[in-house]
């Protein structure tokens, strides 16, 4: 029974979510632009959350000298890891309190973004935990002005109402989603990107590539988010690999902002799949990349799926231009996938996670539906058990 179940809620989603305060976040390119709407709000102290490997890098201080010229008062917060768990937020309110901050910069990838975010729901809600706020439309306030600031391509959380954190306490990696944390700026600097290592430019790009094809091929697609999941694909299968090779290509990296953009605005709106619902515990309980393990997911997920998406991963396929060749939809779909394969190849990004142990398989495939179901519109709906099996083969114990 839990099956159409699943299915009723999704269907009750897809009649109401036009209805629901939608918005995508205003596109700046300039500091200059971020300055001016802080001056014409009246915000005068502000609240920067990076990490410590930003800082390190001062990828910053193009914004602090812009904040400082225009006599802006301001105060980091660096205290953001990969992975960034509940303590890390809450350390980060005290520090915004104490600073008497009026509007939040998140500036770098999805985790000091995701912290920025649950920041402001926090700052909008001082008397519920954080906890209590996972799940759907648990924030409910106004969060104070949110610029996000992307220092990689692929997140996408500068246009979505998710923030993703760790609860240290049980090792679960949940999200908190409400229509509230959608930042209201979102300010691309293309050249922020320039000093990654090729490995993260490669993961975070895969990792936007997974938001769009999970978009597009989850149920409740509309003409907006398709378009927005297909332009992705053509921008990451365009530029992805040139960014790789040449990493101060100003104009592949901007395009590939752009597509992390649109992937971001067509997941936010019609949810990604099972490759991110595998992916957060594997995160959570083993500290790994979610970028590199979306990317080494995405085709074992995707032949997991078989006949059931052949028909919409053609489309998708062809409609990027990925895949030009005419033929019957599964010879499409599997040279798609293909080609998903032979990029993480090039990489340097294998095909199996040996660093997850047996015994918590069952516990991972418990998280990953927990966060799957009901609300993930995926082509095919899974038991607890045959995710499991699927946690084995990315283990590598079964082919």
């Amino acid at each position: 029974m839990l099956k159409p179940l699943d299915r009723i809620t999704q269907g009750i989603f897809y009649v109401v979510r036009p209805l629901l305060p939608w918005r995508e976040p205003t596109l700046l390119r300039t500091y200059e632009e971020l300055t001016q709407i802080l001056t014409k709000k009246k915000i005068s102290k502000v609240f920067i959350v990076l990490d410590k490997n930003l800082e390190k890098m001062k990828l910053h201080h193009a914004l602090l000298e812009k904040l400082t010229n225009h006599k802006f008062q301001f105060t980091t917060f660096s205290e953001v890891t990969p992975n960034p768990t509940i303590s890390q937020v809450e350390k980060a309110l005290v520090a915004y309190h104490t600073f008497q901050a009026q509007a939040i910069i998140g500036f770098g990838g999805g985790s000091p973004l995701d912290v920025a975010k649950a920041l402001g729901a926090r700052v909008a809600k001082p008397n519920q935990s954080l906890l209590k706020m996972g799940g759907i439309m648990k924030v409910g306030r106004k969060t104070p002005l949110m610029f996000a600031i992307p220092t990689t391509a692929g997140t996408g959380s500068e246009t979505t109402l998710a923030a993703v954190i760790v609860d240290e306490n049980t090792k679960r990696k949940y999200a908190i989603n409400d229509h509230a944390l959608i930042p209201h700026y979102a300010l691309l600097v293309p050249e922020l990107t320039f000093g990654l290592p090729p490995f993260i430019t490669a993961t975070t790009g895969m990792d936007a590539l997974t938001h769009a094809v999970e978009a597009y091929l989850n149920h409740g697609g509309t003409k907006f988010t398709n378009d927005k999941a297909i332009n992705a694909v053509r921008l990451i299968f365009e530029n992805l690999v040139v960014v790789f090779n040449e990493p101060s290509n100003l104009k592949a990296r901007a395009n590939m902002q752009q597509a992390a953009y649109d992937a971001g605005v067509a997941f936010t709106r019609n949810y990604v799949g099972y490759v991110h619902a595998l992916s957060h515990p594997l995160s959570a309980f083993y500290g790994l990349p979610h970028g590199y393990v979306n990317a080494l997911i995405l085709p074992i997920m995707l032949e997991e799926y078989g006949s059931k998406i052949y028909k919409k991963l053609a489309r998708l396929a062809h409609e990027s231009g990925a895949i030009t060749l005419e033929a019957s939809d599964h010879v499409v779909a599997q040279l798609f996938i293909s080609k998903i394969k032979e990029m993480n190849v090039r990489f340097g990004i294998g095909t199996t996670i040996k660093e997850i142990q047996t015994e918590d398989i069952p516990t991972l495939a418990a998280y990953a539906n927990k966060e799957a179901r009901p609300l993930y519109p995926t082509p095919v709906l899974y038991s607890n058990k045959k995710l499991e099996e699927i946690y084995k083969k990315i283990k590598g114990d079964v082919l």
